[in-house]
């Protein structure tokens, strides 16, 4: 597909709802009540099968996370040994081991690039200001800077359009169902890696935190496939996890191996993927998670020790984020929970605010992007060039403060990182505001979030540090570089958690650095909208368990305050993109629409026999797109009685195992059933999983065509099906808790001449504005709800 085609997939818009709902009611014909039956429309249910993965326009569909329980699979799970199953679950333990293991060496990598790059880029700098040579110095680091992001830039605007951006909504949409095309690749790895690497220690407003994330899901996923596309291994066991399935519960792992190497913090990282980006969870994968984490944590302990001998360049203690905030004394009385309760809600309205801003600018963006390759170049290019203007030349604005002999630390220095940079100051006099913008995103962190430092900051410098990530938090994000989220809302929120108390004062006993603790948890939780796993991951960060009861108010009235203006963050991107996610929460008003009138809005359900003509078999394949096919059989004798001419739902039949048994060539020369052993002989579970196939690229010959194909083996006998009287939020929920593809309708009433199944229901029809295209009545309600 054309990489100029690139544009997010835009859905209706409210004001194009209500103006369709207005021609609705202008019609006598359409203008019932919600008590009536919605039947009377001249639309029918469509979806958009495109989606934005990463920066790239990509053919989206759902994935197979249901067991499909065809004869074959039921052989497989019956003639397994006691030693196979063994095998199986000890093999899923490896594969987390080598999960955690590689995410661990690959973040260790990653850091020890950044902090030596960026250390020596920082040092030139310190040479340029001693010599007072300050425009020579602002073209280096402009220079370098520059260089930097367009490395980054080009790898993913030519070669992985996937790896741009964090990558979290798609990890998200990809746990829910939805398949999302090249977004675990080889490439797409390498190239974030680099990418991360070039674009953090370009100084950009951007984390390496949710490409680790990404990162960690990567190698999840190659692990478990065998490696690449084009390389894969082709030992036994491994294919055993090439299904969607056991692929959704490793990348789960990576996920969270991703957040434990991006903070050190494994139970962080487990309850992150818990509460944020996995839609299906069970007790055995909590287990694996945690044990992936474990290995990270691990690893990145390893070369913490080893790093600290001196053995990694200017890595030192950097690099890893850890805010160690565990010799502070924290006690508080209980007039200081009256300014956590304001960090709570300035957290709360700031972060809602960030979410509305930064939806508006992608927009913008989505127009640049449009363009084409260059245009994506120059906006990233162009970010990179006033980030580093800014970084540079802003720290002159500062008044040099003395050097107190009470500093903890040496001042003032003139190191890679350190709190006191002296900058262009004299002797014995530090600069506070280049030692928050001449270092790297972590050092800058670590810097402001401090302890018993009250006087090391002033007033202006906090000011001028918060007004500029707001706006570089407001504009970084969204260029085609791999970036996170998490360490630009943590740097605005330590701002102004910092801010607030120097404005307080004496009036406040806590310390001004676990203000900025707190203010930094508030906007995340305003932003993101997550509250327990924020809540470990600071802790951790932090190793105060002292601060718990302050951060779990701040966090949850932040939710509380961000929860009534806007979505999080994640959820409005992924709208943005397109992608078909199905939320915990159905609309109200989809209780007043059943699974039976959504089918009547559709096309007829496609329908097979249980020994079907090959030629009726290929002409559905080739002028249908559907993935699934109901197969129902005629004249049939129920068993246990006399009864003859029954109709039977014998199942489900995947498209995928269509064009398998196909391929196969499963012919038969008369119209029979096959017995198991013919069967077993032809195919086996394990190839029935590969889903890469498609029909054009079997041929089928003329004589052939005449022939037959007994499809019963390959029937899942068992799909989950719905009565069509159920209301659309039942389904939907029951939709997503099982994790299904497809759901088939069956009718209320049984009898001659009613059909055996109504319809089939996917995501997309469960989509709320997908639905409300075709219902505009409820598009009236929903506003009428609102306005109550």
């Amino acid at each position: 597909m054309e990489d100029d085609s690139n544009h997010f997939s835009k859905p209706e818009t409210p004001n194009t709802m209500k103006a369709e709902a207005e021609a609705e009611e202008r019609d006598p014909e359409s203008n019932s009540s919600l008590s009536e039956p919605l039947l009377k429309r001249n639309r029918t249910l469509s979806s958009n099968p495109l989606a934005l993965v990463g920066a790239t326009v990509s053919h989206i569909e759902s994935l197979d996370y249901e067991i499909n329980e065809n004869d074959l699979f039921k052989h497989d799970w019956r003639s397994r040994s006691k030693v196979q199953v063994l095998q199986y679950i000890f093999l899923k333990w490896t594969l987390a081991f080598l999960v955690g293991l590689l995410t661990g060496l690959i973040a260790t990598l990653i850091n020890l690039a950044i902090e030596n790059i960026a250390g020596y880029k920082f040092l030139a700098i310190v040479g340029f200001i001693k010599e007072e040579r300050y425009l020579s110095g602002l073209v280096f680091f402009t220079g370098v800077n520059f260089v930097l992001t367009l490395v980054a830039a080009v790898l993913c605007v030519c070669f992985a359009p996937t790896a741009a951006g964090p990558g979290i909504p798609e990890i998200k949409a990809y746990l829910n169902g939805v398949d999302t095309p090249d977004m675990f690749g080889a490439t797409t790895l390498l190239v974030k890696i680099v990418g991360s690497i070039g674009a953090v220690s370009a100084g950009l407003d951007l984390g390496k935190e949710g490409p680790l994330v990404h990162i960690g899901s990567c190698i999840a996923s190659l692990l478990g496939q065998g490696g690449p596309d084009n390389y894969r291994l082709k030992w036994r066991w491994l294919r055993y996890f090439n299904n969607d399935r056991d692929r959704r519960d490793i990348i789960t792992a990576g996920c969270s191996s991703g957040v434990c190497a991006a903070f050190r913090s494994p139970v962080g990282g487990v309850l992150f993927a818990l509460e944020e980006v996995a839609t299906w969870w069970r007790s055995a994968l909590l287990w694996r998670t945690f044990f992936s984490t474990a290995v990270v944590v691990v690893v990145l302990r390893a070369f913490i020790q080893i790093c600290n001998s001196g053995n990694c360049g200017l890595f030192g203690t950097g690099g890893l984020i850890i805010f160690d905030v565990s010799d502070v004394k924290v006690s508080y009385q209980a007039m200081d929970i009256i300014p956590v309760i304001i960090i709570g809600i300035i957290g709360g309205l700031l972060g809602s605010l960030y979410n509305h801003l930064l939806h508006k600018i992608l927009w913008l963006y989505n127009l640049i992007n449009q363009k084409g390759k260059l245009h994506k170049l120059l906006l990233a290019l162009s970010v990179s060039l006033f980030t580093s203007v800014c970084q540079y030349c802003l720290p002159f604005l500062a008044q040099c403060k003395a050097c107190d002999p009470s500093f903890p630390e040496v001042c003032p220095t003139n190191d890679r990182s350190g709190n006191f940079k002296q900058f262009n100051c004299p002797d014995g006099y530090y600069n506070d505001l280049a030692t928050l913008l001449l270092t790297t995103n972590d050092d800058a962190v670590r810097n402001i979030f401090s302890s018993n430092t009250p006087s090391e900051f002033q007033y202006t410098s906090i000011l001028i540090f918060f007004t500029l990530y707001c706006i570089l938090g407001l504009f970084t994000f969204g260029i085609a570089v791999p970036s996170g989220l998490f360490l630009p809302i943590i740097l605005m929120g330590s701002g102004y958690g910092r801010l607030l108390s120097m404005l307080l004062g004496s009036y406040t006993n806590l310390d001004q650095g676990l203000y900025a603790v707190l203010g930094a948890a508030s906007l995340m939780a305003g932003s993101m909208r997550m509250t327990v796993s924020v809540c470990v991951i600071f802790l951790e960060l932090t190793n105060n368990l002292l601060l718990l009861p302050m951060t779990m108010i701040v966090l949850l009235i932040a939710k509380t305050v961000g929860d009534s203006f806007n979505p999080s963050i994640y959820e409005i991107i992924l709208e943005l993109k397109g992608l078909p996610f199905l939320d915990a929460n159905p609309e109200p008003w989809m209780r007043n629409l059943t699974v039976g009138e959504l089918a009547n809005a559709k096309s007829p359900a496609v329908t097979l026999s249980g020994v079907e003509k090959v030629s009726r078999i290929v002409d559905v394949l080739k002028n249908t797109t559907h993935n699934a096919f109901p197969i129902v059989d005629q004249d049939v004798l129920v068993p246990g009685t006399v009864v003859t001419g029954a109709t039977e739902l014998h199942g489900l039949i995947l498209r995928a195992h269509l064009v398998q048994a196909l391929k196969k060539k499963w012919f038969l020369a008369e119209k029979r059933r096959t017995e198991d052993w013919e069967v077993q002989e032809k195919f086996n579970w394990v190839e029935l999983s590969e889903r890469e196939l498609k029909i054009e690229q079997v041929a089928v010959t003329h004589d052939k065509m005449e022939m037959y194909m007994d499809l019963h083996p390959l029937t899942n006998t068992t799909p989950y099906t719905v009565v069509e009287s159920m209301s659309v939020a039942k389904a939907m929920v029951f939709f997503r808790q099982v994790g299904l593809r497809h759901m088939l309708i069956v009718p209320k009433y049984q009898g001659a001449g009613v059909p055996a199944v109504v319809g089939i229901l996917t995501r997309q029809d469960l989509r709320a504005y997908n639905i409300l295209t075709v219902f505009p009545h409820l598009a009236t309600h929903k506003e009428q709800q609102k306005h109550k």
